[in-house]
């Protein structure tokens, strides 16, 4: 194992950006088809049907490639060179991130739910993570911040306070 190196980390240049999202979407896009079949032809030959459950993560799977597809979709000058990257879909702590998530977590819905169909319960958990994000990052914060402290003010602006009440009360 190598020590981590010091100082400052080394910045990706745009056309590794761009290779890097095409195999992230290569890779997804494979992890979804694949489940999504295997699922189907197990359904097939189990159950001669398929669940509305099943229905509606082809719709999701579909939904997030779609959007990681249109995040990271790089654009070009009518010369052929590279303007902007689009968005990076490995950055840690992005929206990527959690796209990525969705996609794998129908997958093993999918899957596991050819065991047993309680294993579509699983699929709660997506919601479940993102009224967490939301609660910790935004509601919480929101609702529990402290009142703004009022700014200590010297004695000569006290005093001028005091009289400026004073003349205001008569």
């Amino acid at each position: 194992m190598n020590p981590p190196k010091k100082g400052k980390q080394g910045t990706r240049g745009a056309k590794q950006i761009v290779d890097e999202n095409i195999e992230t979407l290569k890779f997804y896009r494979n992890c979804a088809l694949g489940t999504t079949v295997f699922a189907f032809i197990i359904m097939q030959f189990l159950y001669s049907s398929f669940s509305v459950l099943f229905i509606l993560s082809c719709i999701v799977q579909f939904g997030a490639y779609k959007f990681m597809v249109y995040m990271s979709k790089a654009t070009y000058s009518e010369s052929g060179q590279l303007l902007d990257s689009g968005v990076d879909l490995n950055m840690t702590g992005g929206i990527a991130e959690h796209v990525k998530d969705v996609i794998l977590l129908t997958s093993i819905c999918q899957v596991t739910s050819l065991i047993s169909y309680y294993f579509w319960l699983m699929w709660l958990s997506g919601p479940a993570r993102a009224f967490y994000l939301l609660w910790k990052n935004v509601l919480g914060p929101y609702f529990f911040q402290s009142p703004p402290a009022q700014p200590e003010m010297d004695e000569k602006k006290q005093k001028k306070l005091e009289r400026k009440m004073k003349r205001m009360q008569r």
